[in-house]
């Protein structure tokens, strides 16, 4: 009888701490995206003409384009354990070179471009050698080749190129080829939906996820677990190399350092996207939920004339807030 008088009492504290949990998780797994929604409502309710506008949501699908390309591909380092800070010299250096084979070496588009994105792919691979066959750390050996890539830019042309670069290059970026919607933005669906596809219904994806889950336990199982680090830093710098395609083209010019500030834009994306759906997992998914959040606030400081120096004020107090706010929920969860 006393046992069943305890448990009677005790009933209404499990039911508080279930629910407690159950909500906890579920913030966990959705605050990010409840963020996003509530920056939506609010910049809508005070801009409605301007930010609900169809000019407005293509404007800010294409500034989140390029950063989305970049983001996605350092998220496939991430989900294998690694890091990549080479991301934003690749995308520079690339563009630079990419509009020096056209201006100085006179190579038609397609060629250039086929060269730009081979070389992304290759400065990637050799990140992943340096890690996984000659055991430099990660950060140590993405840092030194990217520092190493803006010294060999400089070398290659000290100046921008902006002269004897074909229309049609520029073109790329700025054309509307598919329902009216910038290049970029289909590139960038593209891109999404491929390493998407990749990630999670593919054989290497299965494999990458392992790797990134239990290294040793990957290894055990038979994986070549090197060869999935490099893909994964080939894939990087491939995306890294597009991006940097995309902004030369964007900006009709090559010019040393101009993708730079994307590395951290891909972190704080990658980042906010592990905050969201998954807990603490690294997707395609919830990185295009934080490359969203991005846009739409530097969009929504924009459209409010905040000074341009609150970009990474914004920038980073979000990526504080929401990952530490999703780290808190779930430890706490854990505990109830």
């Amino acid at each position: 009888m006393a046992q069943a008088g305890t448990a009677a009492k005790d009933a209404p504290q499990l039911r508080k701490s279930s629910w407690k949990r159950t909500a906890l998780i579920w913030l966990s797994r959705y605050g990010t995206i409840v963020g996003l929604v509530l920056m939506v409502v609010f910049f809508s309710a005070n801009a409605p003409g301007i930010f609900l506008s169809r000019a407005n949501f293509l404007n800010i699908l294409s500034q989140a384009s390029l950063t989305a390309i970049i983001a996605s591909g350092l998220t496939y380092t991430l989900v294998v354990g690694e890091f990549d800070l080479s991301i934003g010299y690749v995308a520079s250096f690339v563009g630079l070179i990419v509009t020096g084979l056209m201006a100085y070496q006179g190579f038609p588009i397609w060629l250039s471009i086929v060269c730009a994105l081979l070389l992304g792919a290759a400065i990637g691979a050799l990140n992943g050698v340096l890690v996984t066959k000659v055991r430099i750390n990660a950060v140590i050996s993405t840092l030194g080749i990217g520092t190493m890539l803006t010294g060999i830019g400089f070398t290659y042309s000290s100046f921008p190129i902006a002269t004897g670069i074909p229309r049609a290059f520029t073109d790329i970026s700025l054309g509307r080829l598919v329902f009216g919607l910038p290049n970029p933005v289909i590139i960038m669906v593209i891109v999404l939906i491929a390493l998407w596809v990749i990630l999670n219904k593919t054989d290497i994806g299965q494999k990458m996820q392992a790797v990134g889950g239990n290294l040793e336990a990957a290894r055990l199982s038979g994986i070549r677990v090197d060869r999935i680090k490099i893909f994964a830093f080939a894939t990087a710098g491939f995306c890294a190399a597009l991006t940097g395609t995309l902004l030369s083209s964007l900006l009709g010019s090559g010019t040393l350092a101009a993708a730079d500030g994307y590395l951290l834009d891909a972190f704080a994306a990658v980042f906010l996207g592990s905050a969201t759906l998954k807990e603490g997992e690294f997707h395609i998914t919830g990185t295009l939920v934080g490359v969203l959040i991005l846009a739409v606030g530097f969009n929504g400081l924009s459209i409010f004339g905040a000074p341009t120096h609150f970009q990474p004020i914004f920038k980073g107090g979000i990526l504080v807030l929401a990952v530490g706010m999703s780290a808190l929920a779930r430890r706490y969860a854990a505990s109830v």
